[in-house]
């Protein structure tokens, strides 16, 4: 039993400091993705409502934008982050590389940020529709009574509101997303489990070493689920 618990402190006392660098890499990945995740559904969810009701160029651009954001939804929720990941870092990264960059090579983490913000934000966008349908139309037809433009009663009565009953599940969605980006690992990103990855390579030790990086994600979203139930109590009062 001694020996079997020596074996997991050697691996620990060998790449605890790569383990706290690739966990370092995939809180970062996470906070910046879920950020611009945000964008997104917010962006995704206010389109939903715009009203068209004359027949425009506008009216066409925007029943235009809403097609293909339906579209993106449905091919997000449709496809596994997996193979979102490979097509686009094997597939949209070289074009990007080539036409936009330079030639220059775009790295495996800006890439990772990318598609787990593409990934979270289809799913925040339907979170977010959700919730703009949950206030009361009425505050809608209020804030417009009085002058209010479209843009401005949405952002100034509606969003706030709607923001705040969204905040626990943007939060799951963030847990959702850490746990997401060990998947990055195939695009050779070096996130904890891009890290443990090369370190059972090494050692030999695959089970030990997988057993030591599943320890450290479910004791970091055992942390983060207890913040966040304090936060949604806090919200609740």
């Amino acid at each position: 039993m001694i020996e079997y618990l020596k074996t997991y402190v050697d691996i620990l006392s060998e790449y605890k400091i790569e383990f706290l660098i690739g966990l370092g890499t995939t809180l970062l990945i996470a906070v910046v993705s879920l950020f611009f995740a945000v964008l997104i559904g917010i962006g995704i969810g206010y389109l939903n409502f715009v009203p068209v009701k004359k027949s425009n160029f506008k009216m066409y651009l925007i029943k235009t934008l809403q097609w293909i954001a339906k579209e993106y939804i449905d091919l997000i929720r449709g496809t596994p982050l997996l193979v979102q990941a490979i097509f686009f870092y094997f597939g949209v990264v070289p074009i990007i590389n080539t036409s936009l960059l330079g030639n220059k090579q775009m790295s495996p983490e800006i890439a990772g940020v990318i598609i787990i913000s593409l990934n979270a934000g289809a799913f925040l966008a339907e979170i977010f529709r959700g919730g703009i349908q949950a206030i009361d139309g009425g505050q809608m037809e209020a804030a417009r009574s009085l002058g209010l433009p479209f843009g401005k009663a949405m952002r100034k009565v509606i969003l706030p509101q709607a923001i705040k009953n969204m905040i626990p599940a943007i939060l799951n969605q963030f847990i959702t997303s850490l746990k997401d980006t060990s998947l990055l690992m195939v695009i050779g990103v070096a996130d904890l489990m891009g890290k443990g990855q090369i370190a059972f390579k090494t050692n030999y030790k695959t089970f030990e070493t997988m057993l030591i990086i599943a320890a450290i994600y479910y004791i970091v979203i055992k942390i983060l689920s207890i913040l966040f139930k304090k936060i949604e109590g806090k919200l609740k009062v």
